[in-house]
Order: structure tokens, then C-alpha cells, then sequence
């Protein structure tokens, strides 16, 4: 009877439950990096202490993300995501109330513990609900969800720091996190397959615990994740911090992998990378979540540092992106669904118009309005719209139903590193050629320039007209030349960050051509 009760369950209910807890966790990652100068003065710390309460919620991400597939079979799907949101729900009031930055560390290691068991576990819950020829559908849906929840979250931070207190960036999540578990536990089981798999697995003994995979993943994550986050603060190899992180990064991950693809019954299964199309898939997931990720962190950056936008006003240019890729994402399903396009060729083109959106970003000026960076986010969201989809399809088009649940694990682990990779190239980037242009453009201003001499003059004559001595006008004067200069060589640092994103994209896309052929609806052809 309970089987049967099961069957009568909409898939789409399914879909929509396990999406709200995903949403959430993804809208966090973004939410509280606006309200960080408001902790920091309600807590009375410094903004570079604060921002260890990013840091230590990625770190957390990390080391667990790899690991959740192998998790979520040891408790069982359902209960493991149930504990995940649970334990994010508690973990969000903590962190409201928190009295001090060291508890709220705490609460936020325990919360990116959660978080990063929710993506994944949602994906392969997708997988499994919804048959091959509508999995494109379902994917739609979670590619909203992965993308519009970045792009609201500094919009939603802001207006939530502005009209009330930062502590309700924290707060907003219980209600969702106690609506998450009801509709959890009354539509979301585990599939018979996967209960079945588990079962045997008991019948036998159990699966012998993967200490050494589970220290090296988890020492290996934790360190990569600190470099790229730490690296510009700290001076990158300049730390000798940094510099013993990164050798330990390294060395953890090259064993885990040497170990891993030895282990009976690996924590990550490596071997999936044997499939030519889930490994083309996991390259263009990284690429994705570098393109998104570090555009979604740049453009709010740019918009405040130099055009003088508030945070909820910077948001608001990313809002374009997320409406184009809600209306469209569900048209890409369609067009992979009724084999009008296939999904090989959808992804090439969509991996040219996200390329082609780069250099777009990339020929924008100082004097550029809103709207043309908002059509610059909508062209990338076209672009994204047409990606996730077709990607998501490709990833499982070879694999079998019961890798699906370790598959869901390694593709969000690859998205999620893109984006930590994204963040940091473009935070470090921007700044070094920011230097290299202020160096070149400040070489060719010299005091006894024309072109300088005479807007020095301009400027002097004008602040003089406004009650300024001669000496403090010329004084002010220069201040604001360099001033100038230094806004026009931030955007060129900008500007080539774009340009070189853009380059990568395009150079990745030949990749699809290496993919093997399959049929549109997941399946693998006969044979296979």
C-alpha cells in the first residue's frame, strides 16, 4: 500500500519541495555577504574578522559536498537531506542570536555542514523521480533555482540590513527550513532501487567506512577552499600560510584520488570520469559555475566601487539574468525534450553566447548606464538559460541508474569549485591589472604634460571659483586627477577580467564536439 501511495505522488511536487531547501542554502551563500560592515559593527569587530563567517561556511561546503553521496546512502536519502535542512534550519536561528563572532563561526561551520548536502541530494532526488525523457523539465526548474538565488541575494541583504537588522539575513531561513521538512516528509521518499541498494549493503555487513578517503577530502577541502578564499587578503604566496595550505591541498587531493580510485567503496567515486560525456559534462560545469559565480560577485563590485551604486542597487542589475533564464530555461527543456535541437548542439551555442556576453561586459565604459549593464546580464542569462539544461542531460546521457546518486555529488562539486575559482581569480586579477594599467597610464602622465597640466588647470580654476585658496584648489586639483585615474584603471582591470573569462569560455566549447552521441531523452545508445 505505502508503494502504491507513492506512485500517486506528482513528480512535480517533488520537484518543487526538495528545490525550496536548495534555494535557500544557495540565497545564504550570497544574503550575508552584504550585511558583513553590519555584523561587524553590531559584534564590534573588524570587517576582515567578519568575513571569516564566509570563509568558515565555504570551508564547511567544501569538505562535505564531495561526500554526500556516500552519506546520504549511509542514512538513507531522504533522512540525510531531512537532516541537512533541519540542522541549517537550527544552525540559522544560532546565528541570528549569536552574541559574538566566535559562536557565530560555530553556527556557521555547522550550517555550510548542512548546506552542503542539500544541491546535490536535490539533483540525484530529480534524477530518480522524473523518467529520462522528462528529466530536462525538472532541470529547468533547478537551474532557476541555482541561478536567481545568487542573483537575489544581495538585493534581498540589502533591503533586509537597510529596513531592519542583519540578524534577520539569518532569520528568514527557519520558516522556510520547518516548510522545507513538512513538505519533505510527506512527498520525498527514497526510490526502491536506492532502498534496495541499501539493503544488500546491510545484508552483508555493511560497507566498510572510508576513513582515509574521508581525512583526505576533508583536510584537502578544507585547505583549497581557505587558499582561494584567503589568497588575495593574505598575499597569496607572499603567506607562508597560504603557501603550506596550498602544499597541503595538493597532497591530500592527488592521494585521494590515487586512493580512492583504489578503495572498494570509495567516498568519491573517480571512476565516473571514465565516461567520456559525464567528464566533458563536469569540465563545462566548472566553467559554468566560474562564469556565474565570479560575475555574479564582480558586477555588484564594480557598480558600488565606481559608479557609487548601493548594495540593493547593484543587485538589481543581476535581476535581468534570473528573469530571462525563468522564462527560458523551461523553453531549453522543451526544445531537448521533443528532440527539436539536441543537447549537443544547444550547449555549443550557449557556450558561445555566455563567451560572446563576456566581451560584451568588457567594451562597457565609466559613463555606462544601468540599463546597458542590465542587458548585459540578460544577454549572459540567454546564454545560461540554454546551458544548465542540455549540461544536465549530457552529464547522465552514459551513466546507469545507480551512479546517479554519486554523479549528483561530483557535478555539484565541480560547479561549486568553478565558483570558488571564479571568485578568486577575478578578485586577484582585478587588482593586479588594475596595478599593471596604473603603472603603464601613470608613466605617461608626467608633471609637465600638456594634457595633464591642462586639466590640472581646469579642475584648479573651478574649485577656486568655489572658495578655494590657490594652494588647496592645486592641491585638490591633483587629487582628483588621480582619483580618475585610478577609477579608469579599476575598470580596465575589470574589463580583463571579462575579456579573459570570455576567452576561456570560448576556448572549452570545442569540447562538446568529443562527446558521444546519445539520444536526447538521457538515454545511452544500444551498446553502450
Amino acid at each position: 500500500m505505502a508503494e502504491a501511495g507513492r506512485k500517486q505522488i506528482n513528480p512535480w511536487v517533488v520537484a518543487l519541495t526538495v528545490t525550496i531547501a536548495t534555494f535557500m542554502e544557495l540565497l545564504d551563500t550570497s544574503i550575508a555577504n552584504v550585511a558583513l560592515p553590519h555584523i561587524a559593527g553590531g559584534l564590534g569587530r573588524s570587517f576582515d574578522e567578519v568575513t571569516w563567517i564566509l570563509t568558515t561556511y565555504l570551508v564547511a561546503n567544501a569538505v562535505i559536498l564531495p561526500m554526500s553521496a556516500w552519506l546520504s546512502r549511509v542514512f538513507g536519502r531522504k533522512t540525510y537531506y531531512m537532516l541537512c535542512v533541519a540542522l541549517f534550519t537550527v544552525t540559522s536561528f544560532f546565528c541570528g542570536i549569536a552574541p559574538s563572532l566566535n559562536v557565530i563561526l560555530i553556527a556557521r561551520v555547522l550550517q555550510g555542514i548542512a548546506g552542503g548536502g542539500l544541491a546535490p541530494v536535490e539533483q540525484s532526488i530529480l534524477v530518480d523521480t522524473f523518467p529520462p525523457a522528462k528529466r530536462a523539465s525538472a532541470f529547468a526548474l533547478y537551474t532557476v533555482a541555482i541561478v536567481t538565488a545568487p542573483a537575489i541575494g544581495p538585493v534581498l541583504g540589502g533591503w533586509i540590513t537597510d529596513n531592519f537588522n542583519w540578524r534577520w539575513v539569518f532569520f528568514i531561513n527557519i520558516p522556510i527550513g520547518i516548510a522545507s521538512l513538512l513538505l519533505t516528509e510527506r512527498f520525498v521518499h527514497d526510490p526502491p532501487a536506492f532502498e534496495e541498494e541499501r539493503r544488500k549493503i546491510k545484508a552483508a555487513g555493511g560497507s566498510k567506512i572510508d576513513g582515509v578517503g574521508i581525512a583526505l577530502i576533508g583536510i584537502g577541502s578544507a585547505a583549497l577552499e581557505i587558499v582561494l578564499d584567503r589568497g588575495q587578503i593574505d598575499d597569496w604566496f607572499g603567506s607562508t600560510t597560504i603557501c603550506w595550505l596550498l602544499a597541503i591541498a595538493v597532497t591530500c587531493w592527488g592521494t585521494a584520488i590515487w586512493w580512492e580510485l583504489r578503495a572498494p567503496d570509495p567516498i568519491v567515486e573517480f571512476h565516473m570520469l571514465a565516461n567520456r560525456n559525464f567528464a566533458i559534462a563536469c569540465v563545462f560545469y566548472f566553467v559554468f559555475g566560474v562564469g556565474l559565480f565570479a560575475t555574479t560577485t564582480m558586477i555588484p563590485q564594480v557598480l558600488q566601487s565606481l559608479y557609487g551604486y548601493r548594495a540593493m542597487d547593484a543587485g538589481l542589475v543581476l535581476g535581468p539574468g534570473a528573469l530571462v533564464i525563468t522564462f527560458l530555461a523551461p523553453v531549453a527543456a522543451q526544445l531537448v525534450q521533443r528532440g527539436i535541437v539536441h543537447p549537443r548542439v544547444m550547449i555549443g551555442v550557449s557556450l558561445s553566447v555566455v563567451g560572446a556576453s563576456m566581451f560584451y561586459y568588457s567594451n562597457l565604459t565609466l559613463q555606462t548606464d544601468y540599463f546597458h549593464y542590465a542587458f548585459a546580464r540578460a544577454y549572459q542569462g540567454l546564454g545560461y538559460a540554454f546551458l544548465f539544461v542540455p549540461l544536465t542531460v549530457l552529464a547522465y546521457s552514459g551513466l546507469r541508474p545507480d551512479q546517479n546518486n554519486k554523479a549528483s555529488s561530483l557535478t555539484n562539486l565541480f560547479r561549486n569549485w568553478g565558483g570558488s575559482f571564479g571568485v578568486a581569480f577575478v578578485t586577484t586579477m582585478s587588482e593586479r591589472r588594475q596595478n599593471f594599467h596604473q603603472e603603464r597610464l601613470g608613466s605617461n602622465l608626467t608633471a609637465s604634460g600638456g594634457a595633464l597640466q591642462q586639466t590640472v588647470h581646469q579642475i584648479t580654476s573651478y574649485l577656486q571659483a568655489h572658495g578655494m585658496s590657490a594652494a588647496d584648489a592645486t592641491s585638490g586639483a591633483y587629487a582628483q586627477v588621480y582619483a580618475m585615474l585610478e577609477a579608469q584603471t579599476r575598470m580596465l582591470g575589470f574589463m580583463d577580467c571579462f575579456r579573459m573569462m570570455g576567452w576561456a569560455t570560448l576556448a572549452v566549447a570545442p569540447l562538446v564536439l568529443l562527446a558521444k552521441h546519445f539520444r536526447a531523452g538521457g538515454k545511452a545508445p544500444a551498446g553502450h
